[in-house]
């Protein structure tokens, strides 16, 4: 007998349809039965790709007697995080606050009120990993509240209060950051970067595009013949190779899995996610525009062929994610993460013949045991199991085995094209359909430059059909919507919605010249301004609420895995203020970096975008006029490489939409000579 989310349209909340626990959607009615049965709320966040939230629910909420104590004694809830981004930023600001760590899944318990009591992430069904078992937290919660239901309730309200106070705080009325941050924040890079194996830091590796467009930015602000603008491309360079060299790429069908479990690139997380695949498409195209290396290029490519003939919705956006777990095989029951990813070298053997199979075997990093090493399978979940990753270039392949590279290169495309035909008859991984406006956004954005780099109006109309089903579905000319499939979800945009939808319009004007895309820019500009703007906050916040009444407003200024929304926000305000010679748009960035110049200076190794908004705010931002209705030739900005072992590269143009930024290495030798100097500004 199915639960309440059977009426859903999340995948994740009809993941948890017919589990035993009698799960509630949120909504007033479910803090109203809370309310009538005097019972705590067990709250529980988390995505329909996440492999923690699936662990959690093969072990506690298919279990008949975990659910049976959940539903005696709690009112439980279940919340999309990538549906109400304000109800995961609410309860993930109290789980950081209270035990210094976040993730999914998010569990939480609540008063009836919404108040937060206690919470953590994943709970096993018994005490382990140093962590309760969630059965005797639910015991434990359920006494306390039956014995002492008054000093729960204090409790509560004194912590949501804690909260807001905290969330609240008016960021200090100061200047905007001086230009010493753009040396902290490389200094910071440079502190972080792992010069063996590239990234920043150590296990696990996140790819984090933002910083390293935020590093190529730089190259343009300091010049090319620059010592830390040649380091910076060295940061950049080695991080774009390994991860697409490493089992974070999808080396058969493109596209990029969420991030490496180890330092070495070699086994990822396998879900994929679309903000990644736009992230990583954006700074490939810098990478692209500063080199001309065809690896980049080749890449991009992927990507879009991944999109396009993967997760392209019939309306013509693109879904959400796809899962890292499938069933191993058609008679399976249980799912094992990265079982339609990974191989097996006796199935390399049965597909090729001897020589094919042992040049794919070391082309690919396939070893008879598997190739992941234990501490990046802690669960043993790909024990004798192989990630497809590039351990000897072609080349050298080419070397051992007495052939061209073009031979080897060819044998291995052929190679591949088999193993992705046999990969398609696994069992597939579960594929989260919804259509999330800003991770749209994301794509729609990377398209429609790449479309103008390289001349293809076949990206272009994928990027122009996808806005525009954005905007005739979850449009209405007043509010922005969150998602959709099969119909509009009621949940209101957040911020990063409307920024990164606005910064795909603008790059679609940039692609098209066409002006319509602007004006709509303009007319969702305001209704972020109308909807989320804080003079207290000088800055774009995240509400959330229950039953009308608020619980937080969140400030967001961290350029994690997305981009800090008043981040993107600063960008977009100070190109559409030189597009419509709109100087209030151009002081409403101004009070976006003033709100965060405390994060820039403390900070800036954490706001990457925000910094990159203070380059193109410091340097200004030059409009090219382009006649109406003139279209635009894209060889005219092609750019010759400027990091390439040619001697006599003179020029490059690293376009971002509507901030294009050229220079001269040759005359940047006498006119930027420091790190806090900076040459002509930025062209649009």
């Amino acid at each position: 007998m199915p639960n309440a989310l059977i009426h859903e349209t999340s995948p994740y909340l009809l993941q948890h349809a017919h589990n035993p626990v009698d799960w509630l959607p949120w909504c007033e009615e479910s803090f109203a039965r809370a309310a009538r049965e005097n019972k705590p709320v067990f709250l529980s966040i988390g995505y329909s790709t996440c492999h923690w939230c699936h662990v959690m629910e093969h072990e506690s909420f298919e279990h008949d007697m975990t659910a049976a104590l959940m539903n005696e004694h709690f009112i439980n809830i279940k919340v999309d995080r990538e549906e109400m981004p304000d109800i995961d930023a609410t309860y993930m600001a109290f789980i950081q606050a209270t035990t210094g760590q976040g993730g999914w899944p998010m569990s939480v318990w609540l008063t009836p009120n919404g108040e937060p009591l206690l919470g953590g992430t994943y709970f096993p069904p018994e005490d382990k990993y140093g962590r309760a078992g969630f059965p005797r937290i639910l015991r434990e919660v359920a006494r306390l509240w039956r014995e002492d239901e008054a000093k729960m309730r204090a409790n509560g309200a004194r912590l949501l209060a804690q909260l807001q106070q905290d969330t609240a705080q008016t960021p200090t009325q100061g200047e905007i950051a001086p230009a010493r941050v753009f040396g902290d924040f490389f200094d910071r890079c440079d502190q972080n970067f792992d010069d063996e194996l590239g990234g920043f830091g150590g296990a696990p590796k996140f790819p984090r595009p933002v910083v390293l467009r935020t590093l190529m930015q730089l190259i343009d602000r300091w010049g090319a013949l620059h010592p830390d603008s040649q380091r910076a491309w060295q940061m950049v360079s080695r991080t774009l190779d390994a991860m697409i060299a490493g089992g974070m790429h999808d080396q058969l069908a493109g596209g990029f899995h969420r991030y490496s479990v180890d330092r070495y690139w070699h086994v990822p997380h396998y879900e994929k996610m679309l903000y990644d695949q736009g992230l990583i498409a954006d700074a490939l195209i810098d990478a692209w525009q500063l080199s001309c290396d065809p690896v980049y290029q080749h890449t991009i490519a992927g990507i879009f062929d991944y999109l396009l003939g993967t997760m392209r919705d019939p309306g013509g956006a693109f879904h959400a994610a796809e899962d890292a777990d499938s069933l191993p095989h058609a008679d399976a029951t249980h799912k094992r993460e990265g079982a339609f990813w990974t191989w097996e070298a006796a199935e390399i053997s049965r597909l090729f013949d001897p020589r094919t199979a042992l040049i794919v075997s070391l082309a690919f990093g396939i070893e008879a045991e598997g190739n992941a090493r234990p501490e990046s399978d802690p669960h043993e979940e790909l024990v004798g199991q192989n990630t497809l990753f590039r351990a000897i270039p072609a080349d050298e392949l080419a070397r051992r085995f007495d052939a061209t590279e073009e031979e080897i290169t060819a044998l291995l495309d052929q190679a591949k094209s088999v193993l992705l035909q046999k990969r398609l008859t696994r069992p597939m991984p579960h594929r989260d359909d919804k259509i999330i406006t800003a991770w749209n956004g994301m794509v729609i954005r990377a398209l429609a430059r790449a479309a103008r780099e390289f001349s293809r109006e076949d990206w272009l109309t994928a990027a122009s059909d996808a806005c525009h089903f954005l905007l005739r579905e979850l449009w209405d000319g007043t509010v922005l919507y969150r998602c959709y499939r099969g119909k509009r979800s009621p949940h209101p945009g957040s911020p990063a919605d409307y920024v990164q939808l606005i910064a795909a319009l603008i790059a679609l004007h940039e692609a098209t010249a066409e002006k319509a895309w602007l004006a709509t820019a303009m007319d969702l500009q305001a209704a972020l301004d109308r909807h989320f703007w804080s003079d207290a906050q000088q800055g774009y916040v995240l509400k959330s609420s229950i039953a009308g009444r608020e619980l937080l407003q969140v400030r967001e200024d961290y350029d994690g895995a997305e981009p800090a929304p008043n981040h993107l926000a600063a960008i977009n305000l100070l190109q559409l203020a030189v597009l419509y010679d709109a100087p209030l748009l151009h002081t409403r960035a101004e009070s976006l970096l003033r709100g965060g110049s405390a994060t820039l200076q403390q900070h800036s190794f954490a706001a990457p975008v925000l910094l990159s908004a203070l380059d193109l705010w410091e340097r200004g931002i030059a409009h090219w006029q382009i006649p109406t209705g003139a279209a635009i030739d894209t060889t005219g900005y092609r750019p010759r490489a400027l990091f390439t072992h040619q001697a006599d590269a003179t020029e490059t143009l690293i376009c971002e939409a509507h901030t294009c930024r050229r220079f001269d290495p040759g005359k940047d030798r006498a006119t930027n000579t420091g790190r806090d100097r900076s040459p002509s500004g930025p062209v649009v």
